[in-house]
């Protein structure tokens, strides 16, 4: 017998399935964390194509985020994943501060920009300590 998962409201047209000419997205749907900022967000230091970021604030453990412009930076701080030209860059701020700095090692070519997700998600999880 033949299950079929029901989703939506009632009278609404079904979803697409995935070999109707468009590609699953992973997380579709998931809600993110109440700190995580998930919205593609202008990036004034980015030039053209694609250029995406997602924030969430931290509080990294002992040993702080260490920053290419001022060494470690500590306490709260706000975590900006940067897309723009197929490259992905970490930056960190003091929480509500104007400077922003690159994260130390924190920048990687990144193929296909979908991926902006699972790295701010995976960049939060390493960055994110606050019982230390």
């Amino acid at each position: 017998m033949g299950e079929q998962a029901v989703t939506g409201e009632a009278g609404a047209a079904p979803a697409p399935k995935p070999d109707a000419g468009t590609a699953p997205q992973p997380n579709a749907g998931a809600a993110p964390g109440p700190e995580a900022s998930t919205a593609p967000e202008p990036d004034a230091g980015a030039a053209g194509g694609g250029a995406a970021s997602r924030t969430a604030d931290i509080v990294p453990g002992p040993g702080g985020v260490m920053t290419d412009e001022v060494g470690v930076v500590t306490g709260e701080l706000t975590l900006r994943t940067e897309y723009a030209d197929g490259q992905v860059a970490l930056r960190v701020q003091y929480r509500e501060a104007d400077e922003w700095y690159a994260v130390t090692g924190g920048r990687a070519p990144l193929a296909d920009p979908a991926g902006l997700d699972a790295v701010h998600t995976i960049a939060v999880g390493l960055l994110d300590r606050p019982e230390g």
